[in-house]
């Protein structure tokens, strides 16, 4: 049964309830039947599965593999576990920073239940109890006045007055004026939710009036419950980063997995028919030193790294980020679906505009006429409308306080939805009696006679009648909720307080304009989105009008065309929606589905989307984001706990702070991969030549400490490295596109080759200086020469990575991280080499200072020649 839509006494029925509620005995019953008032509880996992679920990234995997194999060849040749405890301490290391980023388990449920007013007024046994809200059941009549948490869903019976705040359900920032009378909807067409004001639901707030309403439906049967089903079953997906690293891990597993095959294959074959266990054993360990020369040890934690270091410079700039893998997602946004109330706007109705001949009389006629008071703080407290008034009257250096102090209240005709105003009469301390109404302008100006204008009143005529008709049209247009303030005097006090009496032969005083005011640094963000090549989407559950006039102000649209209501959106098939999506920028008056389906639309057409919002209503669509956004200081817990990323101030424009470091951050992600992955590969095609010509070049505890402790420092320094200068005035990247796009795999294998031909060349020179011929044998230093020659070359290869195509020289600014970190690895290289323990772990040789230079000369060469590299790809653009 749709309640809004039958009369009160249908739904009694239905219930099987009356006007006094039901008897405690139905209560425990109906208990029993619908269960408890409350929202299901969210699965929540546990610290371990959480580890668990880090451990089962492929590169851990990799990893995880590379120590079980370096273990089995450390135990059979007696040598030091040295590089298992490396690679186990690289593995535990990056899932304890996972585990401890993504900690905040998923808690949207049990905010939601939050929400829930503690305990409730309810009528059984035909008096009024206080129970536990938990405790209600559909049929259950309960009571509400202003300031009350409206426990449940439920039909009203009665109301005088009644508002209620929907804005956590429907987005919509001004109450709801509530009625008792059954609504009439067309046949095809359902009323929305911020429409049906008969009814009203869990979540919400009565902020004016009193009331009484039976309940018709509790738990998850609320329209609340719907959205915390929505929450349950939305999936987490996989950030463009993460889907592009699991694509890298499973390539390198197969690059890993045929080399290794080859190569042992190869050795078995050479060595057939003389096939001993020794030889199968020393062909295993090549092949071992082979997987650890390919596989980048210390890539998933220098992504890792360089993320937690992003997210924690995006702290400082007031955006807190949930998910680690949620940062580059916002380099790569193209579509910004934002809530209007409270995030493009301040969720604080203001008046913005008047019209009359005396300020000061209407400020003081608004805040009189009014229920709203100021506290100790100065601050209004009340029904938003109400208190927009009293700010507006203090603004003029009118306290409330100090008004009624002066102008005590001694009567009044409360608000009536019917005939749409309020009067208050007051006595000064002269004792003079004066009426103050306010209410909408064409039913206050019906009973208008006379006009304030010079300090006294004068005949109201039909010209000047229309006039302010007019400017109520003009400021409605611009969608301002334009409020009328009359005033009478009285010799004595009125004989009666009815409306009839007081509201009749009124001195027009002149007119308020307010809105939800737009937050000012909004528009320039906006602007900067729009440079950025990101669409900025309006979703609200205002009115068309009022969405259109903030878009328009904002610069999201310039045509009202582009803005569609929810109502209209239910007419519009799946199919349709999906051509029709790109004409549309603002959507008015929609419900919580319709968020999910706006978001999850442009995510099926391919676009990385973002959604914003503070409001419960918000969550599902946020949830069902690439990455959501919540608000950190209107927001509730709801929407916190669900989006990836929460703005400590509310500041829409962090957003954009945030999609520039997300970019960056990207960027330096690619240059580490870029960095990491060409050295690997000079490992690769090393070892692979120098087993074909039977010699060894490097053992795979030596390619362990390149790759875990030479690397990772540059590798770190070049995540650290400083955003490009057009970063905001380009398109947002493709996420389909593969992270070896933009010739970044052209340039790993021709960086990765020159390392090569670099290493080989001061291994060989290495080897003639230790026995003065070449030969195709082993050399202790041909081995320690190569070791150098390749640790440094990475080091100085890093320097090259600071732009994949600009030249290091014309860089304007210098990056501290990169020097230090070549330092430090520069002087572990050098340790490991001629301090006597460790070069007598390492099996290196103390090398004359000639090699030591000539070494240092080779692997410097790379700088001048990915110079002369990048010279050309210039050019070639061009």
């Amino acid at each position: 049964m749709k309640a809004y839509l039958e009369t009160y006494d249908t739904v009694l029925k239905e219930q099987n309830s009356d006007f006094n509620g039901i008897s405690s005995q139905e209560a425990g019953r109906r208990l029993e039947q619908f269960g408890k008032n409350r929202l299901k509880e969210g699965k929540q996992k546990t610290l371990l599965q959480r580890f668990l679920k880090q451990l089962a990234d492929p590169m851990i995997i990799i990893l995880i593999a590379a120590a079980v194999v370096s273990a089995i060849t450390a135990a059979y040749s007696g040598e030091s576990f040295a590089d298992v405890i490396i690679i186990v301490a690289v593995v535990l290391i990056n899932a304890v920073l996972g585990v401890v980023q993504e900690n905040k388990a998923e808690q949207a449920i049990a905010a939601l239940q939050e929400i829930a007013a503690a305990t409730s007024k309810v009528l059984r046994d035909g008096q009024q109890h206080t129970v536990r809200s938990e405790e209600l059941v559909p049929g259950d009549v309960i009571i509400l006045e202003a300031g009350d948490a409206v426990p449940a869903d439920a039909r009203l019976l009665e109301c005088a007055s009644m508002k209620a705040e929907e804005a956590p359900l429907t987005g919509e920032s001004v109450p709801v004026n509530k009625t008792a009378d059954v609504l009439t909807c067309d046949d095809q067409k359902d009323i929305t939710l911020g429409d049906r004001k008969n009814m009203v639901y869990m979540g919400s707030t009565i902020v004016y009036g009193r009331g009484r309403a039976v309940v018709t439906g509790t738990g998850m049967n609320t329209e609340m419950g719907k959205i915390a089903d929505a929450l349950d079953k939305a999936q987490d997906g996989e950030t463009p980063l993460q889907l592009k690293l699991n694509q890298l891990s499973r390539i390198l597993s197969f690059v890993v997995i045929g080399i290794c095959a080859f190569i042992f294959v190869l050795d078995i074959i050479r060595s057939y028919p003389d096939i001993k266990f020794n030889t199968m054993i020393d062909t295993f360990m090549v092949a071992v030193s082979l997987a650890v020369a390919a596989i980048p040890e210390g890539l998933a934690t220098v992504v890792t790294i360089v993320l937690s270091i992003g997210v924690t410079k995006m702290s400082r700039q007031n955006a807190v980020i949930r998910r680690l893998t949620a940062v580059e997602t916002l380099g790569c946004t193209q579509i910004i679906c934002s809530d209007k109330t409270g995030t493009l706007t301040q969720n604080k109705m203001t008046v913005v505009e008047h019209q009359g001949d005396d300020e000061a009389l209407l400020a003081k006629a608004m805040a009189l006429c009014s229920d709203a008071q100021l506290d100790d703080q100065k601050e209004a407290i009340g029904e938003p409308t109400e208190c927009a008034l009293v700010n507006y009257a203090y603004s003029l250096d009118l306290s409330k306080n100090d008004l009624n102090a002066q102008m005590p209240r001694i009567g009044e005709a409360p608000f009536d939805s019917l005939r749409k105003m309020m009067s208050t009469v007051h006595k000064d301390a002269g004792g003079s009696v004066i009426q103050f109404t306010k209410g909408a302008p064409d039913e206050v100006l019906k009973r208008c006679t006379h006009l304030w204008k010079n300090g006294d009143m004068i005949p109201l005529t039909d010209s000047e009648r229309e006039h302010i008709l007019q400017q109520n049209k003009d400021m409605a247009d611009r969608a301002l909720r334009v409020l009328c303030a009359a005033m009478r005097i009285w010799n004595t006090p009125p004989a009666s307080y009815d409306s009839p009496n007081l509201e009749q032969k009124l001195c027009y005083i002149g007119l308020t304009g307010m809105i939800d005011p737009i937050r000012p640094e909004v528009k320039d963000a906006i602007a900067e989105c729009r440079s950025a090549g990101i669409r900025p989407i309006m979703i609200t559950g205002d009115h068309r009008d009022t969405a259109v006039a903030i878009a328009k102000q904002l610069g999201i649209i310039k045509d009202s065309r582009e803005a569609v209501t929810g109502a209209e959106l239910n007419d519009i098939t799946d199919e349709d929606f999906r051509e029709k999506i790109k004409d549309y920028s603002v959507y008015a008056r929609v419900q919580p589905e319709h968020k999910v389906r706006i978001v999850n639309t442009w995510r099926e057409l391919g676009f990385i989307t973002a959604m914003t919002g503070d409001g419960v209503n918000d969550a599902p669509s946020i949830k069902n984001a690439d990455i959501g956004v919540g608000m950190g200081i209107t927001g509730t817990d709801v929407t916190k706990n669900v989006a990836d990323m929460v703005l400590a101030d509310d500041n829409f424009a962090t957003i954009v702070n945030a999609v520039a470091e997300g970019r960056r951050i990207y960027d330096n992600i690619r240059k580490s991969i870029q960095f990491l992955l060409s050295a690997n590969l000079s490992e690769v095609i090393s070892i692979f030549v120098a087993t074909l010509l039977g010699f060894t070049v490097l053992k795979p505890v030596h390619l362990l400490w390149v790759n875990l402790i030479t690397d990772c420092f540059p590798a770190l320094a070049l995540g650290m490295e400083k955003e490009e200068h057009n970063i905001m005035n380009r398109p947002p990247r493709n996420a389909k596109e593969g992270i070896f796009a933009g010739g970044m795999g052209f340039d790993v294998i021709a960086q990765g080759i020159i390392i090569t031909i670099i290493t080989l060349t001061a291994y060989f020179i290495g080897h003639y200086v230790e026995s003065g011929r070449f030969e195709i044998t082993t050399s202790a230093d041909g081995i320690t020469m190569a070791f150098l020659s390749l640790s440094m070359a990475e080091i100085f290869h890093s320097f090259n990575m600071r732009s994949r195509r600009e030249s290091i020289f014309r860089l304007k600014r210098q990056n501290i991280f990169i020097w230090g970190a070549m330092i430090l690895s520069f002087l572990c290289t050098t340790a490991v080499i001629y301090i006597p323990f460790l070069s007598d772990a390492f099996g290196f040789e103390h090398i004359s200072l000639m090699e030591y230079g000539i070494a240092m000369l080779l692997a410097f060469s790379i700088i001048p020649i990915i110079e002369i590299i990048k010279l050309i790809q210039r050019i070639a653009k061009k």
